[in-house]
């Protein structure tokens, strides 16, 4: 549904974006991350034809992006970082002239805005006027419009910025329930808890290149290692803990506690309680610790850093 390959821009001397290949499916949401100036917003507006390519290629909905642009863009529900809204007409009769602009008939956006104000919790305020809604509520509008056509892709900038948690867990969902239904997403956030949560894959670009690619998961793996379990109990001995980094690795302790990895929790974990438990040792807790995605991306960056200078 999103496919770029080698895609680039160059602004006279200046690269923005350097050989980007990417994919998004139909029924996938991938979050596109990185620091202000990474090139995440010219990624987008290429996707989008509304910037040309300078080098590379890309198709979105089957169409090529530089070929073919106005169908690309009716192909495509945008919503930019700081979405411009008309803040003298009421929020209902705002979505029926975009939905005019799109060639839509009247009664067709009507049901959908009314539909998507319900969903947004915004249905009190259609008839109000743009200008007395919240940040939180304008943003919401923006998301509304861009869905009006029924597009089959989604390009989203930081959908939830200005936004209560309640009303950014309804759009999180409301976003969800679209993937579900055979979009490609492409989601642009500094939310970090955000992508982790919602987000198929990932993308990090930095300086105009994607610097790392893949589920949450396999990065995880890949550059924090595996995760590590830790275990709470009482009665644990410090001679006990060393005859157990002879049966896994210890990489921590303290009083009543210890963490270790393995590769092979199913097999390693009942063992462990099975030795803990003749000892006489009582297990509070055996857990995973977490490992988040903020772990994931400032060591990249960071990395990515290092090697440039």
């Amino acid at each position: 549904m999103i496919r770029a390959e080698n895609l680039g821009k160059r602004f006279d001397y200046f690269e923005a974006v350097q050989a980007v290949n990417l994919e998004v499916r139909p029924g996938e949401l991938l979050a596109l991350l990185g620091p202000n100036g990474a090139g995440k917003t010219t990624t987008v507006r290429m996707l989008s034809s509304l910037l040309r390519p300078s080098t590379g290629r890309a198709w979105v909905a089957g169409w090529n992006v530089a070929e073919a642009p106005a169908e690309v863009r009716r192909s495509v529900g945008m919503l930019t970082e700081q979405p411009g809204v008309y803040l003298r007409m009421p929020g209902l009769e705002y979505l029926l002239f975009f939905g005019e602009l799109y060639g839509l008939d009247r009664s067709v956006v009507r049901s959908r805005a009314l539909r998507w104000f319900d969903q947004f919790g915004l249905s009190d305020a259609a008839t109000r006027r743009v200008g007395e809604y919240s940040k939180g509520m304008r943003q919401k509008l923006a998301i509304i419009r861009a869905l009006l056509h029924d597009p089959p892709v989604l390009m989203l900038d930081e959908p939830t910025s200005a936004m209560d948690p309640q009303s950014a867990r309804t759009v999180r969902d409301a976003i969800t329930r679209l993937r579900d239904n055979h979009r490609a997403i492409l989601l642009c956030t500094h939310n970090l808890a955000e992508a982790e949560l919602m987000a198929d894959r990932i993308a990090i670009i930095r300086q105009g290149r994607i610097i790392a690619q893949g589920t949450p998961g396999d990065l995880k793996r890949r550059l924090l290692g595996e995760p590590a379990m830790e275990v709470r109990a009482t009665g644990l001995l410090d001679d006990q803990l060393r005859e157990i980094a002879r049966t896994v690795t210890v990489a921590d302790s303290g009083t009543g506690w210890f963490r270790y990895h393995t590769a092979e929790p199913e097999a390693t974990n009942p063992r462990l309680l099975r030795i803990l438990a003749e000892w006489g040792v009582e297990v509070v807790t055996l857990a995973e610790v977490p490992q988040s995605l903020e772990q994931v991306y400032l060591r990249v960056v960071a990395s990515e850093g290092e090697a440039n200078r």
